[in-house]
């Protein structure tokens, strides 16, 4: 989201004549930051700082913080760091070009304090939304891209801050997300995923019976070639989507992230997660039964305040059970305003560690298991980046959304090749080349 977010507001400035220039050279500098987990909040107030010795020599840059981490604490941002001139929570990221140009126009005007006046656009209506038009076409990959289709969630996790800072759930009309991805394959992306606090909810808000799975038909319909949507939750993944997914099989990639957030009942019904294991296994049945070849991959959440030692095993009874490809684990974060936040009975962080380190070592198994039982096989992937390590080295993912490295030159990027698994690790798979394609 966040990175979608950014290609929005670096294309509307761009058209309007601004140019992309290192930090240390820069009139204005925008901070996009997260505040879900406490650790990417923390990043963002220590990237603050590194603006110091510039502004006292300079005044510049101008720093402007948007996203989440803006609506969460912008205002204690501002006032600590007399740089960040310029607040936009995620709803409001319409305002951002307007408002940065207004700012640097009355750089020189003071307010009534008598300092420079700083502009905070704010989200004070839960359900409003300032967007800015159209696609994305200045993006950090050329072939790959993304569009919100829905912002903000009405779910109320007792652990999750999103419905605070993100705002009340409201869907994106269909014609205005069909539009948009057209424009992107038009402008040369292959690959579009959708993105949603809550990609199921899509459409919950109409009253014409319109849903994500009708939004995912017509999508698999503009000429975009490969399909992606994250992320869904196992209350709302109804059979629906299952069958347009199987019937677009060439176009919707089978990947599906479904966040299992705890193997126990008793904790998942104190995160208001409104399902059973019972019924997370009857949807992961489904999605197996209809698409075998689908890739799994689960949130799991340990040390949530009231976890016992016997809640947690049942997480790790989840993790056998399920075999899923890949497990984003995380500890407990207590994020203020939320539930689990102000309960007294909190699993200290020893704990939460040592459970932490234990899903993550039993997740390691599993995930080397599966893919070294892929070495022999044959995919067809976008080569769409440069390996992140690695010199020579090019990176696609295949349709169940497995990232694999090979060898090859820049001018294969944005090609399809049919590769051979030669190797499985825990993160990535390792190919050869067979054939190049278009």
């Amino acid at each position: 989201m966040n990175v979608y977010d950014g290609d929005k507001i670096k294309t509307a400035l761009v058209s309007r004549g601004w140019k992309e220039t290192p930090e240390n050279e820069a009139d204005v500098v925008i901070l996009n930051g997260c505040s879900i987990r406490d650790k990417a909040e923390q990043k963002v107030w220590s990237d603050l700082g590194r603006f110091a010795v510039r502004w006292e020599k300079e005044r510049k840059p101008v720093v402007a913080v948007t996203g989440c981490v803006a609506q969460n604490v912008g205002r204690r941002m501002a006032a600590r760091f007399p740089w960040v001139r310029f607040i936009s929570g995620p709803r409001h990221i319409g305002a951002v070009p307007d408002g940065l140009e207004r700012l640097l126009a009355g750089e020189s005007h003071s307010g009534p304090t008598g300092r420079t006046e700083k502009l905070f656009f704010l989200d004070d209506d839960p359900r409003a939304f300032l967007e800015l038009p159209g696609a994305p076409t200045e993006r950090v990959n050329p072939w790959r891209a993304f569009v919100t289709i829905a912002h903000g969630c009405d779910n109320f996790c007792s652990y999750c801050i999103v419905p605070y800072v993100r705002g009340r759930f409201v869907s994106r009309s269909p014609a205005e997300i069909l539009e948009e991805i057209r424009m992107l394959v038009a402008d040369g992306v292959i690959e579009i995923t959708l993105l949603g606090q809550n990609v199921n909810s899509y459409g919950s808000d109409f009253s014409n019976g319109y849903s994500f799975s009708s939004l995912l038909s017509e999508a698999a319909c503009t000429g975009v070639r490969l399909l992606r949507f994250v992320t869904s939750h196992p209350r709302d993944f109804t059979p629906d989507i299952i069958e347009i997914m199987a019937e677009h099989g060439d176009v919707i990639c089978p990947s599906i992230n479904l966040p299992v957030q705890s193997g126990s009942d008793r904790i998942l019904r104190m995160m208001n997660r409104g399902y059973t294991m019972d019924h997370y296994r009857s949807v992961v049945s489904l999605i197996r039964e209809r698409l075998p070849e689908a890739g799994l991959t689960t949130d799991l959440i340990v040390g949530h305040p009231g976890e016992t030692e016997e809640d947690f095993q049942h997480s790790l009874d989840a993790l056998k059970e399920f075999r899923f490809d890949l497990v984003h684990s995380a500890a407990y974060s207590p994020r203020e305003g939320t539930g689990a936040a102000s309960r007294n009975d909190q699993v200290v962080r020893e704990v939460k560690m040592e459970r932490l380190n234990e899903v993550n070592r039993l997740q390691s198994l599993i995930t080397r298991e599966i893919n070294e039982g892929l070495v022999g096989r044959t995919f067809r992937i976008l080569l769409d980046d440069v390996a992140p390590r690695g010199e020579g080295l090019l990176q696609g993912r295949t349709h169940s959304d497995k990232v694999v490295l090979v060898e090859g030159k820049e001018d294969l990027l944005g090609r399809f090749a049919i590769v051979e698994i030669t190797g499985g690790e825990n993160w990535c798979l390792a190919g050869r080349i067979l054939e190049i394609g278009k």
